[in-house]
């Protein structure tokens, strides 16, 4: 009986179209990322992979990020107050991770993406059946 082995992290880079922001994150070169639908994704356009916390670094433009919350106040829509761009946000699935928007890499590190869809609109039933809140944690 083999299993398989956990994917090697690597650093990807990105940041917000004025290039205020910039940060690195760790995670394979083979992401699986989400569509969600709810009101605000819908509107930006965000697809987004999810990863611990630990595997993300804000490089630069603390003081350029600007932090918008709704409903619950879970989420923390972070994003860029020059150019508006939401690079990377903490999502209310996961609160012990940062979503990291799939648009927003410098492009050669990634080799696959999958996209899943998230249904935000129907949110707790989509949490519950997604196994979306598994993302943010560490692999041991």
């Amino acid at each position: 009986m083999s299993s398989n082995p956990e994917p090697t992290l690597v650093t990807h880079n990105g940041g917000c179209h004025c290039k205020r922001v910039r940060w690195k994150v760790e995670a394979p070169t083979s992401l699986i990322a989400w569509k969600c639908n709810c009101s605000t994704c819908s509107m930006r356009g965000n697809t987004h992979f999810v990863v611990p916390i630990n595997n993300f670094k804000l490089i630069s433009g603390e003081s350029n990020i600007t932090t918008y919350t709704f409903g619950t106040h879970i989420a923390k829509h972070t994003f860029c107050n020059v150019c508006g761009i939401t690079s990377f946000y903490t999502p209310r699935s996961n609160p012990d991770g940062i979503g990291v928007t799939l648009a927003c890499l410098d492009p050669g590190t990634v080799t696959h993406v999958e996209i899943r869809s998230f249904d935000g609109i129907n949110w707790e039933d989509s949490y519950s059946q997604s196994g979306i809140s598994a993302c943010s944690k560490l692999k041991s």
